[in-house]
């Protein structure tokens, strides 16, 4: 499990060129079910990624998918852990 931080490193007028090919790329990686929730930010200086995939290489490959890391107006800080405690709904998560 892994918890994707990203953080604006630009204009968001610049940001907001690319918002609509994110949303895309989130929808492709919901679908695929690596990603199982996302945000952004308050104040909205980034946002939050919850992902559930196989090994950190493999979710390194799938950020570099995203418009975003691809047009460089965000850098990303990934926190791997393992969910050890959940509440009944998010159970599946537990390892």
């Amino acid at each position: 499990m892994f918890i994707v931080s990203l953080t604006y490193v630009c204009e968001l007028t610049k940001v907001d060129q690319f918002v609509g090919e994110h949303r895309d790329y989130l929808d492709k990686q919901y679908a695929s079910g690596v990603f199982l929730a996302s945000g952004r930010k308050e104040p909205r200086n980034g946002g939050v990624i919850l992902a559930n995939a196989e090994s950190r290489a493999k979710l390194d490959v799938l950020l570099e998918q995203d418009p975003f890391y691809q047009n460089g107006v965000a850098k990303y800080d990934v926190i791997e852990f393992i969910p050890s405690k959940t509440c009944p709904e998010l159970d599946f998560l537990r390892q």
